[in-house]
């Protein structure tokens, strides 16, 4: 068997990914993260974006989109708890755009420091789900 390490995908509502992967990469809050078996322990916060899962005798990679929260590490065990986590391949692009756009026209009509921080969180993982799909799309 490949040198793997064991990988959870949780949100509030669901177990959404269980399972052994080669490598995990996905986006922390100083830039991408890459982490491979035996990695040193961390715990730290995630943006909006894709978890990408290198599985054993796979030649694709498994995506789940995560709206933000924490990641922790340890040398043989990383699990994701996600603010809300989709599988990819549920992701919907159409209702992706429509947030975009909104996120946008919310940016342009508001006033207060909050409301312009919402708008910009809403745009931000409008355009993660956008970029979750087009690496879908990629790999297809």
């Amino acid at each position: 068997m490949a040198n793997t390490i064991k990988v959870d995908v949780v949100s509030a509502e669901e177990h959404i990914f269980s399972g052994e992967a080669e490598f995990v990469v996905l986006p922390g809050v100083m830039g991408e993260l890459g982490i491979y078996p035996r990695h040193t322990p961390l715990f730290t916060e995630i943006r909006p974006g894709a978890v990408r899962m290198k599985l054993p005798n796979q030649e694709r990679e498994e995506l789940v989109f995560v709206q933000g929260g924490y990641l922790e590490v340890q040398p043989h065990h990383v699990t994701v708890l996600a603010d809300t986590a989709i599988r990819a391949k549920d992701l919907d692009e159409a209702a992706a755009l429509e947030a975009k756009k909104a996120a946008e026209e919310a940016m342009q009509n508001k006033t207060s420091k909050e409301e312009i921080a919402q708008a910009e969180a809403e745009l931000s993982s409008a355009l993660a789900q956008l970029e979750a799909i087009r690496k879908l799309r990629h790999r297809a």
